[in-house]
């Protein structure tokens, strides 16, 4: 099955719509104009029996009867007139009568056409309808008057079937004279009315990989426009996404490079050492450069993960204090490891936000990480999260070297680090942190830290509906 064109839908639909309002229409127009055409004609009928009952009432019956003799008078409709009529295109004079008896039945007067039709039966008046010859005619019989004359005025059902014929060709033949133009018409209109799209689809198809340009159709009708407003912002998004992953390739490229050719020479020292000793300081150094390796390559998937957790999950209630749990028993190997004191204050019960608990855990887990690499030997970190007001705040604060503050605005772009940096880290923490924080609609400073050295970073995040945190019993 083929799919149409919306031109087409639209044709036919417009085309059927109109079928299915003005046939039925039509068809009633038509059958009340039938109707009231044939009660105009009995009302003729009618009207001319009455008038003839009139005219013999003037006359006066001794005077029609003296007259009409034995055979009545019998108005005849001659070769001659049939002839006249038929060439001038009319026959009405043969396609009406009429008839007058006595009280015995006897013709007094009749038309020559209705001169076989019997008199009418005692009692019958009104309208009848009887067929003579090859003809059915329309009869209407009036009651006899006081001196019992009978008048009856007759109308052959041709006439009327040539005024049904003729409307029915008044009301059908325009419309199928007109519905071809109208089809026409229509077509017309609705590609007219659809330029804008083809504009969209030309511009659409002319459109070039990574081209920023803004799509614009002169004159777009309303109904276009939101359209055109969700394109344009899905193309920015798209390139801007486009664009974030060049650069996040091009520097995962660029800081994998270093690791690797580090630890492919450590092995080739190792390989061709022939002191075991220097040979065992080469494995060392080719251990802790892929160890290295591990820990960056585990920070970029922590970079995907956010990415792929904001695409493909919906925001669920997560509990702070349970994510910050489980992120320092994850840690404990590098707690354990580091010379620093972990300072943990944490409410009771729980603490809600709408969000994604892996994004969370990643944003906790880097900020501690980072924290515990950078304070020196006997260092203090601290992890505090609490509610203030209508958000959750969570702050990680060390007496480490810190950050001065004209450069903690540039400290969040990926791989970022800081000449004075004492830690192990590739510059990617406080970018997840960052990218998480997005995710969440959170903010996020980088303050002085109250320990009198280091850093603080404070992170608020909503807390679900402003609502007040439950302790627990």
């Amino acid at each position: 099955m083929t799919a149409t064109s919306l031109q087409g839908r639209l044709r036919w639909l417009i085309l059927g719509v109109l079928a299915l309002v003005l046939v039925p229409l039509g068809i009633f127009s038509l059958q009340r104009t039938i109707h009231e055409v044939a009660e105009l004609s009995d009302g003729r009928l009618a009207q001319s029996a009455r008038t003839l009952q009139v005219m013999i009432r003037n006359i006066g019956l001794p005077a029609l009867q003296q007259h009409a003799g034995d055979q009545g008078v019998v108005v005849p409709i001659t070769a001659k007139s049939m002839q006249e009529l038929v060439l001038h295109g009319h026959t009405y004079e043969s396609e009406v009568g009429f008839q007058v008896f006595d009280h015995d039945g006897r013709t007094l007067m009749a038309t020559g056409n209705l001169g076989a039709l019997p008199p009418p039966a005692a009692g019958q008046v009104g309208f009848t309808d009887v067929r003579l010859g090859r003809y059915r005619w329309r009869l209407f019989t009036l009651p006899p008057t006081p001196d019992g004359v009978v008048v009856r005025s007759a109308e052959r059902y041709d006439s009327r079937r040539d005024i049904t014929r003729a409307l029915w060709m008044e009301h059908a033949l325009p419309p199928l004279i007109a519905l071809p133009v109208l089809a026409l018409l229509v077509g017309w209109a609705v590609r007219r009315g659809l330029r804008p799209l083809d504009a969209l689809a030309g511009q659409l198809a002319r459109r070039r990989p990574g081209s920023h340009e803004t799509l614009r159709i002169a004159d777009a009708p309303r109904e276009l426009e939101p359209v055109l407003a969700a394109l344009n912002d899905q193309f920015d998004q798209l390139e801007d996404a486009l664009e974030r992953e060049r650069r996040f390739s091009a520097d995962v490229a660029h800081e994998l490079r270093t690791p690797l050719a580090s630890t492919m020479i450590n092995l080739e020292n190792a390989e061709a050492s022939r002191d075991s000793r220097e040979g065992d300081a080469a494995l060392a150094s080719a251990r802790e450069s892929l160890a290295a390796l591990a820990r960056r390559v585990e920070q970029l998937l922590s970079l995907a993960r956010l990415e792929s957790s904001s695409r493909k999950q919906r925001r669920t209630e997560v509990d702070l204090l349970a994510v910050a749990r489980t992120v320092i028993e994850e840690l404990s190997p590098l707690i354990a490891d580091s010379d620093a004191e972990l300072d943990v204050i944490l409410p009771p019960g729980h603490l809600a936000v709408q969000g994604h608990e892996v994004a969370l855990a990643a944003l906790m887990r880097n900020l501690l990480e980072n924290a515990l690499r950078h304070v020196p030997d006997g260092g203090q970190v601290q992890l505090a999260i609490r509610a203030e007001g209508a958000a959750a705040v969570i702050d990680v604060v060390d007496n480490g070297e810190g950050i001065a503050p004209e450069r903690r605005a540039a400290v969040f772009a990926r791989f970022h680090r800081e000449a004075s940096s004492r830690g192990e880290g590739y510059g990617l923490g406080l970018s997840i942190v960052q990218r998480a924080a997005q995710l969440h609609d959170a903010s996020i400073e980088l303050l002085d830290s109250p320990l009198g050295r280091g850093l603080r970073v404070c992170v608020r995040i909503p807390l679900i509906d402003g609502r007040i945190p439950s302790a627990a019993a």
